[in-house]
């Protein structure tokens, strides 16, 4: 047993994901996704998720993700599976909404509803989502943690 104190993770700040282009993949998750930029130059962007973000870095060479992915969260699947479809774009697992961005990056979708994920109230209100709400299968997940 290590005789160093531990720190505990508390959350993510950020996920980076490797693209080819910035301005294409700022187009690309614009088409489902309605954002804010923190910030933009031209290797680097930073789309706002409030408390959080996701950073699109160019890279020369990306690698196609296979079951290696993230979860994005969102507000309403339903219109990014409807906009997903709309672009033409393969949903490639039968249980979840995961895709491929044309980097080889897999994404996920997750409705932020039905997820233990919660953000604080003034995050939601800042964020313009204060009546988003939770299904009561994550209010008891949560509920069990002591965490609702």
């Amino acid at each position: 047993m290590s005789q160093f104190a531990k720190a505990r993770a508390v959350g993510i700040n950020h996920v980076a994901l490797e693209v080819g282009n910035i301005d294409d993949a700022l187009e690309f998750y614009g088409k489902f996704l309605e954002f804010e930029l923190r910030g933009k130059h031209d290797t680097m962007a930073f789309i706002d998720l409030g408390d959080q973000f996701i950073a699109l870095s160019k890279a020369a060479e990306h690698s196609h993700d296979h079951e290696r992915h993230f979860g994005l969260v969102v507000d309403d699947k339903a219109a990014v599976g409807a906009a997903l479809a709309e672009m033409g774009i393969e949903i490639v697992s039968e249980r979840f909404m995961d895709f491929y961005d044309p980097w080889g990056n897999r994404v996920e979708i997750v409705d932020y509803t039905g997820v233990q994920f919660t953000k604080a109230p003034g995050v939601l209100r800042g964020m313009g989502l204060e009546g988003l709400g939770k299904t009561s299968k994550a209010t008891e997940e949560l509920s069990a943690k002591g965490m609702a």
